[in-house]
């Protein structure tokens, strides 16, 4: 399973990515394969483990922010792994190719 999620405080200003790193942290932390960007994390696991990661991520910005909006999508297809990985790479070789 591979999730992309955002989460963003509301209510602390236009500055949010102290508050952003909060969830990021707990991303890093797990162990779980995992990429940032400008819009998304995206972690890569096991349904419970995924989403366990998610819900601490999403509680750490909770902590320190009045409110909280939270997006994510999910690709569910089992007995893929690397799938952060291999689905970029897929594309770049089509790219290569012309």
């Amino acid at each position: 399973m591979i999730v992309a999620f955002s989460v963003t405080p509301l209510g602390v200003g236009e500055e949010v990515g102290e508050y952003v790193a909060d969830a990021v942290r707990v991303v890093r932390e797990s162990g779980l394969p995992n990429r940032t960007d400008a819009m998304f994390t995206t972690v890569e696991g096991d349904w419970d483990a995924v989403m366990d990661v998610v819900r601490r991520a999403v509680a750490a910005v909770e902590e320190r922010a009045p409110r909280v909006s939270f997006i994510l999508k999910a690709d569910i297809r089992p007995g893929v792994h690397d799938g952060i990985t291999s689905k970029v790479e897929t594309v770049d070789r089509h790219l290569a190719e012309g």
